[in-house]
């Protein structure tokens, strides 16, 4: 007996605003998100247009087995459609660009994913003025994500070089993550995007709190922030974790390195178009490079290694795993990091290893993912 307001194809965050914006009781999204077309998932969104907690989203998966209850037909809810969603959502895009600005001067290649931002991002570029190249921008049900986007962004480096472009940003299929290229085609990942955000901030006089991470972001980050005066908080991989922790500090910024960045000054959930403007916009207002802009952060080298483990068998609590993370993570000091953790969906322990110099990961994370083979 619920009214249903469809919008057709559109963004992850534009469903996020729109249920916001409509003071609808939830927002749903048909999506798999950075995956292929064969998968498939569902995203809520609460009245305030931000994801739910865990136990909320739990709950609602336990009813899904229980039987349905329906209404009679003088109680079923009506369905109708948003004729102009897009350009509801295109408009609070643009208004999160400074109104001073423009992006007359700049040449943007954009890659869409094949997916549900291919006519929203090009137009809020266009009608900010820039001169945009599109790529990926040609949705047929079955390519989307498919060897472009954030996951995937060799083209969007060989487009930007060949068309001598200013920069390129690749969002992923759904919209709610963005991963740049600079004008030499090196990539800009969703740590440097959100260190150039919260620098710019702290420029403006408007930065509020710190700055939220998780436990996969670069040490390069937290160093770069620490060197401004900016506070640094770690929460558990996935952005809802970022979300949760910004609440609780009532800090704005945060980000995944994936590309997930949360600007809530701005809106409630991660949106790449967004992300992308407010680089942007430190761009034209310091008239620098999108390159020139990541220079004052340097990534410290990471090795990643996935270790394929039988079931039952935890290597995390094994004493010798034990006692080499804890002779690495000494050796490394302060200037690095380790991190084993379990994956979410696959039999697998990843270990990861950061620090200064790049032999010295290397050789630490191969000694530690041995280690973690070797437990049965």
């Amino acid at each position: 007996g619920v009214a249903a307001a469809f919008t057709g194809p559109m963004p992850t965050p534009a469903i996020a605003y729109l249920t916001r914006t409509f003071r609808a009781d939830a927002g749903i999204v048909i999506s798999a998100s950075h995956n292929p077309f064969y998968d498939n998932g569902i995203k809520f969104f609460s009245t305030e247009g931000k994801k739910l907690p865990d136990e909320i989203e739990l709950a609602i998966e336990a009813e899904l087995d229980k039987p349905l209850t329906c209404v009679t037909s003088e109680n079923l809810g009506r369905a109708s459609r948003i004729n102009d969603a897009a350009g509801r959502y295109i408009e609070f895009c643009k208004g999160t660009f400074d109104h001073d600005l423009s992006l007359s001067d700049l040449k943007i290649v954009v890659d869409c994913a094949n997916g549900a931002t291919y006519h929203i991002a090009p137009n809020v570029l266009r009608e900010l003025g820039a001169t945009v190249i599109k790529i990926g921008c040609e949705p047929d049900g079955m390519n989307i994500n498919q060897d472009c986007g954030a996951t995937n962004i060799e083209a969007l480096k060989q487009r930007v070089i060949a068309e001598k472009a200013d920069l390129g940003f690749a969002l992923d299929g759904d919209g709610d993550r963005i991963i740049m290229v600079d004008h030499l085609g090196n990539k800009v990942d969703g740590d440097q995007i959100i260190y150039i955000i919260a620098r710019e901030a702290l420029r403006q006089g408007q930065l509020k709190g710190g700055v939220v991470g998780t436990l996969m972001s670069n040490m390069g980050l937290e160093v770069a922030l620490k060197q401004l005066g900016i506070p640094f908080a770690r929460a558990k991989v996935g952005d809802r974790y970022v979300l949760e922790a910004l609440v609780e500090k009532g800090w704005k910024l945060g980000a995944e390195n994936s590309g997930h960045v949360l600007l809530l000054d701005k809106t409630s959930t991660g949106d790449g178009i967004i992300a992308g403007l407010q680089v942007i916009t430190a761009m034209v207002r310091n008239n620098m490079s999108l390159a020139d802009l990541c220079s004052g952060m340097k990534l410290f080298p990471q090795v990643l290694i996935n270790v394929r483990v039988d079931q039952g068998v935890d290597p995390l609590k094994d004493a010798k795993v034990k006692q080499l993370t804890l002779s690495a993570e000494q050796q490394l000091a302060d200037r690095g990091r380790i991190l084993l953790r379990k994956s979410g969906t696959e039999p697998l322990i990843r270990v990861m290893v950061e620090g200064e110099n790049i032999d010295d990961v290397n050789q630490l994370a191969k000694q530690i993912a041995d280690a973690v083979k070797q437990v049965k």
